[in-house]
């Protein structure tokens, strides 16, 4: 079985805690026509630097129904600016216009298989996957990227047709997993597009 999950799959449902001080589960976005649930964090430069191309892009679709549900699934442990308080601290500064969760057990992250922050979850109104994968392909340096993946499945899923590339690779930091190296992969976790 992939490590990350497949094309086609249903969401995992979740109930965590919020930096607005609610709990969410998977339910309390159901009205919502498309889902995009992307594993971010508050320390990693991909994060950082793509951070106000992912408001635009949630500016954008808000409008048309799409909710954003952002996730921070790293180990305190591994850094502690990605503990539930510097959570809080950095919503508060920067006003994102998301729900930010804590995922402390990780068990969220191992459901959807996240790979990297960030990594993108694009879920249709049935909430089967039809994205999964990268927001931009240069997240490090938006200025100089030239596609924008998750905008371009965006409009295809609410537009009522198949998603041209549903799938690419993440780019970012692997997520921080508790007790391992803040390097560690899991053994059976891969490129979701192989190389060509």
């Amino acid at each position: 079985m992939a490590f990350t999950l497949e094309l086609g799959a249903p969401a995992p449902d979740f109930q965590l805690p919020a930096t607005d001080g609610r709990t969410y589960a998977l339910a309390d976005f159901a009205e919502a026509p498309v889902l995009v649930v992307f594993f971010t964090c508050n320390h990693c430069p991909y994060v950082i630097a793509s951070d106000e191309t992912t408001r635009a892009t949630v500016e954008k679709y808000q409008p048309r129904g799409v909710r954003f549900v952002g996730i921070n699934s790293n180990s305190r442990h591994t850094y502690a600016e990605d503990d539930f308080p510097h959570m809080v601290r950095r919503m508060a500064e920067h006003r994102f216009p998301w729900v930010y969760l804590r995922d402390e057990t990780q068990q969220v992250a191992l459901a959807y298989g996240a790979l990297r922050t960030p990594h993108f979850y694009v879920f249709d109104a049935a909430r089967r996957l039809v994205y999964t994968g990268r927001g931009l392909d240069n997240p490090r340096e938006p200025a100089k990227a030239t596609i924008n993946d998750l905008e371009n499945a965006l409009d295809d899923v609410l537009a009522g047709r198949p998603v041209r590339v549903p799938q690419t690779n993440p780019i970012g930091c692997n997520v921080k997993w508790e007790g391992r190296d803040k390097h560690w992969m899991p053994p059976d976790a891969c490129d979701l597009v192989p190389p060509r």
